[in-house]
């Protein structure tokens, strides 16, 4: 079997049935998009080692999770990545630590992680980071606030209720307009 051929789609199924070096072309084709992620989050090397390994153990005891109908694999090893390093986030709040260097929305993608060797694909990605962020930017600043909470924080909408000083329902319909509004805004872009 030739795995560096192999769809990361494939290599998923691989890992699910135990196959080690399945998971090892993985690592060498995500564990740069996940060290970076986790890095530009928490801030500092030796966290954004260890979450990388600890993402690829997960794939390995959890494979049979990912749905290809929901995401893309970059997509998900990025959610996993993100969701890691929110926690140790959260912790260190908790115990009165340093935060991370803060991130905006121009880093908001996984492609923002990868370098990219193809010109035309790193055109593609540049493009649909710049469509993204334009659509942000038409949005209303109480909804660009609860997506940045929701996003870059990982908070919950009660968390964020709480942090913004709003009853719930108003926080829940806020991040509801905005992912719709996104979604029609993006919409509006791809049509002729």
């Amino acid at each position: 079997m030739n795995y560096t051929s192999a769809k990361d789609q494939v290599l998923i199924e691989m890992i699910q049935r135990g196959d080690a070096a399945a998971l090892a072309e993985l690592y060498d084709r995500y564990a740069r998009l996940v060290y970076n992620l986790a890095l530009k989050t928490v801030g500092d090397s030796a966290t954004a080692e260890e979450i990388t390994q600890d993402v690829f153990f997960r794939i390995w005891e959890k494979a049979g999770q990912y749905r290809a109908e929901r995401a893309r694999v970059s997509t998900w090893l990025s959610s996993i990545a993100r969701n890691r390093a929110i926690d140790i986030l959260r912790r260190r709040n908790r115990r009165g630590d340093e935060g991370a260097n803060p991130i905006d929305w121009t880093d908001a993608t996984p492609e923002a992680f990868l370098a990219d060797d193809d010109p035309e694909r790193e055109a593609l990605h540049a493009l649909r980071r710049e469509r993204v962020r334009a659509a942000l930017k038409r949005l209303p600043e109480t909804q660009r606030e609860v997506l940045a909470l929701a996003y870059f924080e990982g908070l919950s909408h009660s968390e964020m209720a709480e942090r913004l000083n709003l009853p719930l329902g108003t926080v829940k319909t806020r991040v509801r307009l905005a992912m719709q509004k996104l979604r029609v805004l993006l919409v509006e872009e791809d049509a002729p």
